[in-house]
């Protein structure tokens, strides 16, 4: 099996010296694939089998005390991230530590006892992208890149360009030209360097993998420094423990795009168990994906490790990459742990929107949406156990994706200003 991308990685043009403790306590690059390790430094493909590469790391003793001690946010996990000791020192948008809300309504309109949902939509700039940013924008800092860069679906544009702005580096961001408006604005407005391209994720991420062979200093997050930035989704998994009074869920549903989010609070959750903070026990992973672009759900039900690269056609833009880097290690995560992924169609994604929000008052995004949804299906079919405590992760906030539910929703009625009037629309 491999989840190796279709370019390979350009060679840097030299090796970076350096500073002591620049990445903690992690200790080099390890294939995901063949095992081979190299050091640290602004690689993603394995130089032997071209496999992605990962952040290995020596931990130390930790507690949990040590980490309530820590700072509101991703820092106070800073020890099990390739970061700085004196990362808080550094500008940044200090991401993380969001809400984990107990869903009593959403749980009892589906049937579920026991349901939390991870509240990423009040991070910085309102979506979890802000979370692998901030790794990212440590990684850029120690290498020292002079532009921070990105391809991007939307979120991780306006994280890219708000983190970039706070700690005063040139960014520039690349979009598909037909994203959402809001997502280009709120991008647009930390940046003068906004870059449409015409044409879907995958074509926009082509093009980054081509710029980052050519410029020399370039740190593009989820391309050249990849494997420091994807460490940032941990922290959702570490969050949700610690929230949950240091235990693991039973059940938890992840959204899948690229796949590395799910494939990292898996790893998250194993790190805990690994050090001793929280007990060792089964969990079951699920992940979640519109229809419209649903490779990975497509491989996990036909029962093959192949995930055959689809072009999407979804509302749900956030979670549209055809071609998912990790989808591999979505399919063995899920069935390891005994999960599924499963998928929903545009319009359940828009009945989950407005599910969440009548119901726990959380507008989502369309990812959040698909998330919900599917968590629906997971229960209608029998796939996921409503007896036990579940997690859900809500990844951004609705108003970046108004115009999947603007024409579903509106005033009840519209009236004169009388108290007649308002009577006669049943509403009292």
């Amino acid at each position: 099996m491999s989840a190796v991308d279709t370019l390979a990685e350009p060679a840097p043009s030299t090796t970076p010296t350096l500073r002591e403790g620049a990445f903690g306590h992690a200790t080099g690059l390890a294939c995901r694939e063949c095992g081979h390790q190299i050091a640290l430094g602004p690689h993603y493909a394995c130089p032997e089998c071209f496999g992605p590469l990962e952040i290995a790391y020596d931990f130390p003793a930790i507690t949990r005390e040590e980490i309530e001690a820590g700072p509101a946010n991703i820092w106070r996990y800073k020890a099990l991230l390739p970061v700085p000791t004196d990362i808080e020192q550094s500008p940044n948008m200090e991401p993380g530590y969001t809400r984990l809300l107990k869903a009593h309504n959403l749980g009892a309109q589906l049937g579920i006892d026991n349901l939390w949902v991870k509240d990423d939509s009040t991070n910085p700039t309102n979506s979890f992208k802000d979370r692998v940013v901030a790794c990212a924008l440590s990684a850029a800092r120690e290498f020292g890149s002079k532009v921070f860069a990105c391809p991007s679906t939307g979120n991780l544009a306006n994280a890219v360009a708000a983190a970039g702005a706070r700690a005063g580096i040139k960014t520039v961001v690349f979009i598909p030209s037909n994203l959402e408006k809001p997502k280009q604005v709120n991008s647009a407005v930390y940046t003068e360097s906004l870059v449409a391209v015409n044409g879907n994720y995958d074509d926009v991420n082509k093009l980054a993998s081509e710029i980052a062979g050519e410029e020399d200093g370039w740190a593009f997050v989820n391309v050249n420094v990849r494997p420091y930035y994807a460490e940032g989704s941990k922290t959702l998994g570490y969050e949700i423990a610690e929230q949950l009074g240091w235990r693991l869920p039973d059940q938890i549903v992840i959204p899948v795009a690229s796949g590395s989010q799910l494939t990292k609070v898996d790893k998250a959750f194993g790190e805990l168990i690994k050090l001793g903070l929280v007990e060792d026990k089964p969990y079951k992973v699920f992940g979640a994906q519109a229809t419209g672009c649903s490779p990975v759900s497509v491989a996990f039900k036909g029962g093959t490790n192949v995930v055959r690269p689809v072009k999407p056609d979804t509302i749900a833009k956030s979670l549209a990459i055809g071609n998912p880097a990790d989808g591999p290690y979505v399919l063995d995560i899920c069935r390891r742990t005994g999960g599924a992924v499963e998928d929903i169609t545009d319009d359940e994604v828009r009945e989950g929107i407005l599910l969440l929000a009548r119901t726990e008052g959380i507008f989502t995004e369309t990812a959040g949406g698909t998330t919900v949804g599917v968590l629906k299906k997971l229960v209608d079919t029998g796939q996921l156990d409503p007896t036990l405590e579940t997690v859900v992760i809500n990844t951004g906030m609705g108003l970046k994706t108004l115009d999947a539910i603007s024409d579903q929703v509106g005033p009840a009625a519209t009236i004169e200003p009388s108290y007649d009037a308002f009577a006669a629309t049943g509403l009292a």
